[in-house]
């Protein structure tokens, strides 16, 4: 591992290097929020209603993340640029590694390395790495708990992710559904723990934060942005407002629960990695607001995909770096005057979402036979999980072929 981990810190100094010198306008406008959090934390000062004077934002997640933010807080700005890139491209590539292992796949340090550049390409990828985000951070730990559900201590990285970003509180909901009760279980526990720490550190935080923060969707940014790829901000810009929070919950309940749904019939099947993302989509899907840089979820998926169909892989990752919802023009409102060829688009990463749940959900319809008894005989070879290196007794029905 000594290639990846070289590749990272290099990539880290790389792209810290430039922002670092210049405003903090021109790039990690998110952690210099997150740096904010932690010093109000440590302060002792409201958390919720100010705003970071470098960039003019708001802290927006639950105490617990500021709390979390107390050693970023005190460093340097551009160390701590130099240190969050790193621990960013260092989690880009533990996902590469651990989908690899569990896709039964050889994946040596060069392979990783590769694999981790190649990634760059796709838009969430390298904004979340722009601003500075923490999505890669999260998306590790989830995967580690439900990829490997068997271990003594799962679930309790999912309650804090959930601690951190409320989103991921949905791949509980996921746990329920494969029968891993204990793991969710677990998981409710962490985040339990996560929300005494954020009151018990600073309780008027708390107290603003969860009656009143909460519920307000547009704290975070302009809802009808084409950069927030939800079905709430595509129903958003269809409607030339946000939309009632009856039709909302309407159409996203049943569509993320029905993405969510087949992820586990998928994960259940054999097929972790893929259904684990399905479950990512739901999430992404549900929530009110996810901006582009949200969808680093793309990854783990577009190696799935591309294990069991390659055109499908392809077609995949070609939206996440053509980047399609930044054709049409945006920013300033005008998202409300898209033509309706224009949503399309616009909606690009959502609709592409619906889709690969949606041809997932039509094979795992058809209750393939196992591959030996199909009638041209030939057996071809088993590109599930449970046929790579997954738990024993497990075959993937899933039968997308090559």
């Amino acid at each position: 591992m000594v290639v990846v981990v070289a590749a990272v810190l290099a990539g880290a100094v790389a792209w810290a290097e430039v922002p670092a010198k210049l405003s903090v306008h021109g790039g990690f406008v998110d952690l210099s929020v997150y740096q904010y959090g932690g010093r109000r934390i440590l302060d002792g000062l409201p958390l919720y209603g100010a705003r970071d004077p470098a960039t003019n934002l708001r802290f927006t997640y639950p105490p617990f993340a500021a709390v979390a933010m107390l050693p970023l807080g005190q460093l340097p700005f551009w160390l701590a640029t130099a240190l969050w890139t790193a621990a960013s491209l260092g989690a880009l590539a533990g996902t590469v590694l651990l989908v690899g292992r569990a896709l039964g796949r050889a994946v040596p340090a060069g392979l990783v390395a590769l694999l981790t550049i190649g990634a760059l390409a796709l838009e969430p990828v390298w904004q979340n790495l722009t601003f500075g985000q923490i999505n890669l951070l999260l998306m590790l730990a989830v995967l580690v708990d439900l990829v490997h559900p068997e271990r003594r201590w799962s679930g309790v990285l999912v309650g804090i992710a959930a601690g951190v970003k409320l989103t991921p509180l949905v791949f509980v909901v996921l746990l329920l559904l494969v029968g891993r009760r204990r793991t969710a279980g677990r998981a409710l526990l962490a985040f339990a723990g996560t929300v005494a720490i954020g009151v018990a550190v600073s309780p008027g935080a708390a107290k603003a934060y969860w009656t009143e923060n909460l519920i307000e969707a547009g704290r975070v940014g302009p809802p009808e942005l084409a950069h927030n790829q939800s079905l709430f901000g595509a129903l958003t810009r269809l409607l030339d407002g946000p939309p009632p929070t009856v039709l909302w919950l309407a159409v996203a309940g049943p569509l993320a629960l029905a993405v969510l749904v087949v992820g586990a019939v998928c994960w259940r099947r054999g097929d972790r990695v893929l259904g684990t993302g399905l479950g990512a989509l739901a999430m992404l899907l549900a929530s009110p607001v996810s901006w582009s840089h949200h969808w680093v979820w793309a990854v783990p998926v577009a190696l799935a995909l591309w294990e069991r169909n390659r055109w499908a892989g392809i077609g995949w990752t070609a939206v996440f770096v053509a980047r399609p919802f930044v054709w049409p023009p945006w920013g300033e409102r005008r998202e409300y005057g898209w033509s309706p060829i224009e949503h399309i688009p616009g909606n690009a990463y959502l609709l592409a979402a619906l889709a690969v749940a949606t041809g997932v959900a039509v094979i795992l319809g058809r209750r393939l036979v196992p591959l030996a008894a199909r009638p041209d005989g030939a057996a071809r070879p088993d590109r599930s999980v449970a046929g790579r290196g997954g738990p024993p007794g497990e075959r993937s029905q899933l039968g997308l072929g090559d």
